[in-house]
């Protein structure tokens, strides 16, 4: 891999919620909280605006103030990546040159999702993109939400691309992620939580998780341990993150998930979502609880006190000013 491209993003990337006021306006004291409480706690880089970040359902005036809002809080201390895009290529070649112009220091771009061009499309929304902006790309390839995958010859030709470095996989195929280590020189990043430790053992780069809004500092022990090859500490916080990492990513979408734990930790005000997400129902969250109860010790965490809020969490929230998204 080419040093020039190592170092762009850092490792531990935050897939980062946007928290948000119980009527559904982005709550921004809040988000400069938890973008600090990530960042101290070890993250190299933020993704904001993700999916994680409810990207569907936010303005492009609010992508682009929780580029600044992150950037002002980073002040240096870590990269800031716009995600989302949109798809339709004109519009999201708009909005990444904006958050270019805003102080993004990368974006990520998933395939168009619901028009499922074909392949020949998807490079060229990808081309075209990376062709509209000097920011280093990450492409992302998550078929189970947007109804198609980044072929592995896309991805192969995409890489030629100067400004496209970086690949962030949440469709958990092992034999192509290890086919495009060996074959291109794109930055790997495993974007499946359950799948961190395995996708860096055959040598990806690092991570673009949910979880880790949650717990940031074990992320960095588990990537910190995987650098100095030390196996069985990195399978220890594996290990110790597994019911977490259930609580947050396998009952109802993950940034419902996470921001209803972070709520009840204390770490945001208010659980609140946009519709069409809404809160977990009572099994949803009866779930959620069971396997945060399996969960020990996990660095820098502690969960004696979590208070879980069920009523403050139900429904999902219609806000003022509609987003973008066509």
């Amino acid at each position: 891999m080419s040093q020039k491209h190592k170092d762009l993003f850092g490792q531990v990337l935050v897939a980062l919620v946007t928290p948000m006021t119980p009527d559904g306006e982005v709550d921004w004291p809040a988000t400069e909280k938890h973008l600090d409480y990530v960042i101290s706690n070890g993250a190299d880089g933020v993704v904001v605006t993700g999916t994680t970040g409810e990207t569907s359902t936010l303005t492009d005036a609010e992508k682009l103030q929780l580029v600044k809002v992150g950037k002002s809080v980073s002040s240096g201390r870590a990269k800031i990546i716009t995600g989302g895009g949109s798809n339709e290529t004109a519009h999201a070649i708009q909005l990444y040159k904006e958050s270019e112009k805003a102080g993004a220091d990368g974006v990520m771009i998933v395939t168009p999702y619901y028009n499922k061009p074909t392949q020949a499309g998807v490079l060229t929304h990808f081309r075209l993109i990376a062709d509209a902006t000097d920011l280093p790309v990450i492409l992302y390839d998550i078929p189970g939400r947007t109804g198609i995958p980044i072929a592995f010859e896309t991805l192969l030709r995409a890489a030629k691309h100067p400004n496209i470095v970086a690949v962030k996989d949440a469709k958990g195929d092992f034999a192509q992620a290890s086919r495009v280590l060996i074959e291109t020189d794109l930055l790997y990043f495993s974007g499946d939580d359950s799948n961190i430790l395995p996708h860096l053992s055959i040598g990806a780069t690092g991570l673009i998780g949910v979880t880790a809004n949650i717990a940031p500092l074990a992320y960095r022990e588990l990537v910190d341990a995987t650098n100095k090859n030390d196996f069985d500490q990195a399978l220890k916080v594996h290990n110790q993150l597994e019911p977490l990492v259930r609580a947050a990513m396998t009952h109802v979408p993950g940034t419902v998930a996470a921001k209803y734990i972070l709520h009840g930790l204390g770490f945001i005000d208010s659980p609140r979502v946009r519709l069409p997400l809404v809160g977990p129902e009572e099994a949803e969250a009866a779930r959620i609880e069971a396997d945060i109860d399996k969960v020990g010790v996990v660095p820098g965490l502690n969960f004696t006190n979590f208070r879980p809020d069920r009523n403050a969490a139900a429904g999902g929230a219609l806000p003022k000013v509609a987003g973008t998204t066509r």
